[in-house]
């Protein structure tokens, strides 16, 4: 639930939208990605996206900075490599969960076979 009273308006420039479209067009780099470092919506970045493609938002973006594609890389390789080891973590802690149970069950095998006698 939003909070009551007036809501805040982000107007961005020209400027910003290009850039951020420019940055968003960069291989490897995710618009969630983009979106987050820039604290916008990504749907309102992929809708600059559409306006560029659509020719509604024109005009000549500013230079990208190196160091600013390659942190977006950086953190796009970080989130997969964290994602897998999330995946491994929960099969490593389903086999222990399925090793621990068999052991708590005896196997048949190890069950006594035949009638069993009592000892006077």
């Amino acid at each position: 639930m939003g909070t009551p009273g007036p809501q805040k308006i982000n107007r961005y420039g020209v400027a910003f939208k290009l850039k951020a479209v420019q940055m968003s067009n960069q291989p490897g780099v995710l618009i969630k990605d983009v979106a987050e470092s820039l604290c916008i919506h990504p749907f309102m970045l992929s809708k600059w996206r559409k306006q560029v493609r659509d020719g509604e938002l024109v005009g000549k973006p500013a230079p990208l900075e190196p160091a600013a594609v390659a942190e977006l890389q950086r953190l796009r390789d970080v989130e997969q490599q964290f994602k897998r080891l999330q995946m491994e973590h929960d099969l490593l802690k389903k086999a222990i969960r399925f090793a621990s149970e068999r052991k708590a069950k005896p196997s048949p095998s190890s069950r006594q076979t035949g009638k069993r006698t009592r000892s006077k």
